[in-house]
């Protein structure tokens, strides 16, 4: 054994740890072999190591396992919204989410009350026709425009949502896991974010076919 090479090495590493007390390298190998490189300073909390995620040692990009990651929550998501509504006045959560926003953000016509719920005119006229039926909200006409009519939850819509509301709360509890409050902080933060980016475009009612293509010469991506 190299005793000679051992003490050299040590007594670099104190150097190291004696030079990096204002945390300018992360107090890893990795730091370690940047300050003995003479590589450029940086600030720790800037550097982390990536997180794994299935088929990266494949080559599969980090914006594919945030996609299918949001699809899998989204979907979990709708199991727990699920059980949330059974034996309730509800045929599906998107009932519940409309009469939630209803209630939240007052009356609105019937293309705000949509778009507020990320659909398309179709399906989003459909789910209002059947809460209307229901009679678990009701329409007016607008003062402004009298084409256009305003939706906005009924006394009965009232009723039956909070009669349902302790289910739907614990259901977004167990969406949000095992999240320390930061996380869900930061997760919030993230997901405004993409949100901003993306309601824009959704608005627009960009056809199909021409919907990448257009994001794609409009925007820039930080593609890994």
């Amino acid at each position: 054994m190299n005793f000679t090479l051992i003490k050299e090495f040590m007594t670099l590493l104190e150097e190291f740890e004696s030079d990096n007390k204002t945390s300018s390298y992360p107090s890893t190998i990795e730091g370690f072999k940047l300050w003995v490189s003479g590589g450029k300073k940086v600030d720790c909390e800037n550097i982390l190591d990536e997180p794994y995620w299935e088929g990266k040692e494949n080559g599969r990009t980090a914006e594919s396992a945030i996609s299918t990651l949001l699809v899998h929550l989204n979907r979990y998501a709708k199991t727990y919204s699920k059980s949330a509504i059974i034996n309730s006045e509800f045929s599906t959560q998107e009932d519940f989410i409309y009469l939630i926003n209803l209630k939240a953000f007052g009356e609105m016509n019937k293309m705000a009350l949509i778009k507020k719920n990320i659909h398309d005119k179709p399906v989003g006229m459909l789910i209002i026709a059947r809460l209307l039926r229901q009679k678990l909200v009701e329409q007016t006409e607008c003062d402004v425009d009298k084409r256009s009519k305003l939706i906005r939850i009924s006394e009965k819509g009232l009723v039956v949502i909070e009669r349902q509301m302790e289910k739907i709360r614990q259901a977004t509890n167990i969406v949000a896991g095992n999240l320390t409050h930061k996380e869900k902080m930061d997760l919030i933060r993230i997901l405004n974010k993409l949100d901003a980016f993306h309601y824009p475009i959704f608005s627009r009612n960009i056809h199909s076919d021409e919907l990448i293509s257009t994001v794609y010469d409009e925007y820039t991506f930080n593609i890994s």
